[in-house]
């Protein structure tokens, strides 16, 4: 047991919940994204919120979303320890930097971005997750469901909210950037023939994922879904 723990703690093994939390993550995203882009049917918000309260009512998706906060939770903290004892490592910079040369800049900013997000994530939760599975929405729609749609519509109203949603995507593209490719890299699947492939649907992935969440606000806010 012993040898298990410290086998999750060395370096490796840091790296290694990275990559397993990280690819759990890229997925959920899919899966929420999806979800979400249902109020560009502009039915009035009817079948995001069929969706939305299926979501919230099937128990499978109700225990995942306990797997999905642990998931999160480790992928916050190992990012964070990562970034902190690589700082603690060097604690005397190099006089002549040119991190350029071997790495994008997004890739040595993994801990400003993710910060960036965990800042947005705690507004997101507290705006609908929360409101959704705990203190209730108070009006219901015409097929009787929860009307989550009416809440989206009431919180992009503040342009500042917009705003944030809008960087915090922003944030998302450039972590997903580095973060998609890496998982698969740290977990050991390289391979001369499939990594470019795998480099280059991370980069699509990366665009039309965070593209389509900003998307969102941006054209409710405007009102070109209602």
């Amino acid at each position: 047991m012993a040898s298990f723990g410290n086998a999750f703690s060395s370096s490796i093994g840091k790296k290694l919940i990275m990559g397993i939390t990280g690819l759990f993550l890229i997925t959920f995203l899919i899966v929420h994204c999806f979800l979400n882009s249902l109020i560009f049917v502009n039915d009035g918000g009817l079948t995001f919120n069929a969706g939305a309260h299926f979501m919230a009512t099937n128990w499978l998706i109700r225990a995942m979303e306990v797997v999905l906060f642990v998931g999160l939770l480790a992928h916050v903290f190992q990012g964070f320890r990562l970034v902190f004892e690589n700082q603690a490592a060097r604690p005397v910079k190099y006089a002549v930097t040119n991190g350029a040369a071997n790495s994008k800049w997004y890739s040595r900013s993994m801990g400003l971005l993710g910060t960036l997000l965990l800042i947005f994530l705690i507004v997101h939760i507290s705006k609908f997750w929360v409101v959704s599975r705990f203190t209730g929405i108070p009006t219901v729609d015409a097929n009787g469901n929860e009307d989550m749609f009416a809440v989206m519509v009431d919180t992009f109203k503040n342009p500042l909210l917009v705003l944030l949603y809008v960087v915090a995507m922003i944030s998302l593209a450039y972590h997903l950037l580095h973060g998609f490719a890496s998982s698969f890299q740290t977990l050991g699947w390289n391979h001369k023939k499939y990594t470019p492939i795998i480099k280059a649907v991370g980069v699509w992935y990366s665009i039309i994922i965070s593209l389509i969440f900003a998307s969102m606000p941006i054209a409710i806010y405007l009102g070109l879904i209602k």
